[in-house]
Order: structure tokens, then sequence, then C-alpha cells
């Protein structure tokens, strides 16, 4: 399992080695993600309230070209309950141990 942005990177090399189950780009509500990134760095005091804003301006306003390379590189853009649904299905088929 990769996770992250740049998981993207190693799924075609994945499958071509036959590693691959699946890949998923998150697709989230851009201004529900702009808020959790928000109050989280808010509450992390990681930076000036100021810069913090203006980073997750400029990250919403990016999202979408980050997903379209995602998916650019094998990944399937889909919701997260999606991404769950189908990662509890695929080890409810293949048990492990």
């Amino acid at each position: 399992m990769a996770e992250g942005i740049f998981a993207a990177e190693i799924v075609e090399e994945c499958r071509r080695r036959g590693l691959l189950a699946g890949a998923y780009a998150l697709r989230r509500p851009r201004g529900a993600t702009f808020l959790r990134r928000l109050a989280r760095d808010l509450a992390e005091q990681r930076k000036a309230p100021r810069v913090l804003i203006r980073r997750g301006v400029t990250l919403l306003r990016t999202e979408p070209a980050v997903l379209r390379r995602q998916t650019g590189l094998g990944a399937e853009a889909a919701r997260a309950r999606e991404v769950l649904r189908r990662v509890a299905s695929l080890l409810a088929s293949h048990p492990h141990g």
C-alpha cells in the first residue's frame, strides 16, 4: 500500500509487476478539503494565519490539476467511501494470514 500525493508515481510499475490490486486518487469537495487543512494547520500553529490562507487558496486552485495528473498516471479518481468499499471487498476476497 502506498499513500500520498506521489503514490501515483508507482502505479504503472506496480501494474507491470503484477502487484497492483487498485490505485485510487481521492476526489473530495475542494472547499471541505480547504477548511479541514486550514483548521488543522491553524490548530498546529504551523505558520502565520495569513500564510496558511494564501497557501490553502493556492492548493484549492491547483487541486484539479493534481487529480488530473494522478489519474493520468493510472490512479482512478474516487470518493473516500467508494475506496473504502473497494478495499474492504479486496480484503474479503483474499483472506490473509
